[in-house]
């Protein structure tokens, strides 16, 4: 069987690192499982919310999954499939499985806490199948228009006299999963204003579009109880199931989307890389340790679902800085060679230039300093007169060109001999008067990217 996933974002704000999370799980399992044939990924925009979703939060996230390195095999909005649900809608209610209701959030609200009084559960009572034909047509003619909620299989004569029903399913995460209907409110699919809520156009996507597996946050396992009931009174197969942990922050608190907490954007723009992002977004909260990934495809040789926790992940920015050096640390010249060019390091130095400052770089836009360094020069330095006159010295034993990584061992050997000086009081002048700071990369590699023409130049 081939397999077919999908991510199905809103459209509401820029996605962050724990809304990747699902985006992440699923296309490594459709992709870069070591098993995993040529399966499909599709993004599909949640935008019934026409007062919330926009166009340019649906650009904004598909432009921060090509980033990531996820690239749709299809892309849909619920918006353009609005025919599906009405159909789907109407089957449920030739079938009286999707009923009228008239009461109001202040009457539903109410009811819920008389309920809680009596240490009863705040269930709906269905009171709105009870209704006539007389008192729906008095509520219509008031005005009011009806909610409309698909009646839960929790019964067997009566809905009125609900019993214990379970669904189960094999969850890919979780393991045996149970739910039992009785305990939920009949939900509400359809709003006064006839849009629909997620969990209908949900339901009806995944069966019209074939979707295998469905994997997503925790928080949807009991929702996942009510979508197999509407899975099968639609006649759709129900999909497997996986339910991952959460992404929290440090103190346990959600990351929330309309905030901008955590925004892949703005990781992008801070200097992050996107393998960190992913690796972090991925083996947190999972058995293993957390190591950054080159790739997807390695990133997906080391994900079990089975092997995820069922307690909540905590996005640890330090942790995420600690991944990033690491990464940057490694990257080759071909990664970073368009921004080396944006912070004016020249093609043919951009080799000898990397592999220098790398080691110093937490992010590779930190090269844009030593950029400066090297071809600009560093901020001038007040020496004491008796460095300063070391200095001098030293700069007059520069040895000719061509220079290579020998060269600083050359040089330092040369001005040991002439003046006596060794260990920190022979090279942190050197250094300084090269860089104008006190700490950076290994000179034997930076002198000869500074070169000798530019080393000249820095002569105190």
């Amino acid at each position: 069987m081939s397999v077919i996933v999908r991510f199905a974002p809103s459209p509401t704000g820029y996605i962050h690192i724990g809304n990747l999370r699902p985006a992440l799980f699923n296309w490594l399992f459709a992709k870069e499982r070591p098993d995993a044939g040529p399966g499909r990924f599709v993004l599909r925009f949640d935008d019934t919310d026409t007062a919330r979703s926009r166009r340019e939060y649906a650009d904004a996230i598909s432009s921060d999954l090509a980033w990531i390195g996820i690239h749709p095999d299809e892309v849909v909005r619920q918006s353009d499939r609005l025919e599906l649900y009405d159909a789907a809608a109407e089957k449920l209610r030739r079938n009286g499985l999707l009923y009228p209701c008239y009461e109001t959030a202040d009457e539903l609200e109410r009811r819920r806490k008389r309920l809680m009084a009596r240490g009863l559960p705040p269930v709906y009572g269905r009171e709105a199948l009870a209704l006539t034909a007389e008192e729906r047509a008095a509520y219509e003619a008031r005005g009011i228009r009806p909610h409309w909620r698909f009646l839960l299989p929790n019964f067997e004569s009566s809905p009125f006299e609900t019993r214990r029903t379970e669904v189960h399913w094999d969850d890919l995460v979780r393991g045996p999963q149970t739910v039992d209907l009785a305990s939920l409110s009949d939900p509400v699919l359809v709003r006064e204003d006839g849009t629909y809520l997620y969990t209908l156009p949900s339901v009806v996507d995944d069966g019209e579009m074939g979707i295998t597996h469905v994997i997503r946050g925790d928080d949807h396992v009991t929702n996942s109880g009510v979508q197999i009931a509407i899975f099968e009174a639609l006649d759709y197969p129900v999909p497997t199931l996986g339910h991952h942990n959460l992404l929290t922050t440090v103190d346990g608190e959600g990351l929330s989307k309309r905030s901008g907490a955590l925004s892949i954007r703005t990781l992008r723009d801070e200097g992050f890389e996107p393998m960190a992002i992913a690796s972090l977004a991925v083996l947190v909260g999972a058995s293993g340790s957390i190591e950054p990934m080159p790739s997807l495809g390695a990133l997906g040789a080391r994900v079990d679902l089975s092997q995820v926790s069922s307690s909540n992940a905590k996005f640890d920015p330090a942790e995420l800085g600690r991944l990033n050096a690491e990464l940057t640390h490694e990257l080759p010249v071909e990664a970073v060679a368009a921004r080396l060019a944006d912070f004016d390091v020249p093609p043919e130095d951009a080799q000898a230039f990397w592999l220098a400052v790398r080691g110093n770089c937490s992010k590779v836009p930190d090269a844009a300093e030593w950029a400066r360094i090297v071809y600009r020069g560093p901020s001038q330095i007040a020496f004491s007169s008796e460095d300063l006159e070391f200095v001098r010295t030293a700069f007059t034993l520069l040895p000719p060109e061509p220079w290579d990584g020998d060269t600083w061992r050359q040089w330092t050997d040369a001005v040991k001999a002439a003046t006596g000086r060794k260990g920190r009081s022979l090279f942190m002048p050197l250094r300084l008067a090269l860089t104008g700071v006190d700490h950076g990369p290994e000179l034997a590699a930076l002198l000869p990217v500074i070169g000798h023409a530019r080393t000249l130049r820095r002569i105190p």
